[in-house]
């Protein structure tokens, strides 16, 4: 009888223990994080200056001076996006995008991205843009608006960089434009996990 008793007692206590460690675990990681793949390794920057240069081309020759003073400013970020986008002002415009984002441990996923503009605009512009995503909390996280004031100045082969927020998330678009734009613009980006035609 005293053996089952310590039997039963130490599968009680082994039970509890285990459960408080699992209840541990959903506090230090909470279930969000889980379903939305948690983001969490950085980018040093010699692989995002080899990353651009390949992506970028023979136009990326002010890549490095803009990298630099991204870096310096927000850290090495924890996910990045390599994509095109197509955009077109008259006062007001819109900018249409898709690529893919990229995720050290959370993995690739496409991605799209769109947003209405409104400003002092006019002209039209084709580009290659990288974006540098800092403080992503998991992969889905990114599905939301980013508020940019941008002033643009877009020559043929010109690098140009973005800073957009929401929340912590920071997203730092890097453009090499092919086009004419001209002016300052206030708008928003809208990423999505599907392509759509409403900019809002």
């Amino acid at each position: 009888m005293i053996k089952t008793y310590q039997s039963s007692t130490q599968k009680i206590f082994f039970q509890f223990f285990q459960r408080l460690f699992i209840l541990a675990g959903f506090l230090i990681f909470p279930m969000s994080a889980y379903g939305q793949g948690a983001v969490s390794e950085t980018y040093s920057s010699d692989e995002l200056l080899n990353t651009g240069h390949q992506f970028f081309g023979s136009i990326s020759q002010g890549l490095a001076s803009v990298m630099e003073r991204t870096i310096s400013q927000f850290g090495q970020p924890n996910a990045y996006i390599l994509g095109q986008e197509g955009s077109a002002a008259l006062i007001g415009g819109a900018r249409y995008g898709e690529g893919n984002m990229y995720t050290r441990n959370a993995g690739q996923r496409e991605i799209f991205w769109q947003g209405p503009t409104i400003g002092l605009d006019v002209g039209g512009d084709g580009s290659r843009v990288m974006m540098l995503v800092y403080n992503l909390p998991g992969v889905n996280a990114i599905y939301d608006r980013y508020p940019a004031i941008q002033g643009t100045a877009y020559i043929v082969g010109g690098i140009g960089m973005t800073v957009m927020k929401q929340n912590n998330v920071v997203i730092v678009p890097i453009r090499s434009g092919v086009g004419a734009r001209l002016g300052i613009n206030v708008g928003y980006l809208k990423f999505t996990p599907q392509p759509t035609w409403n900019p809002f």
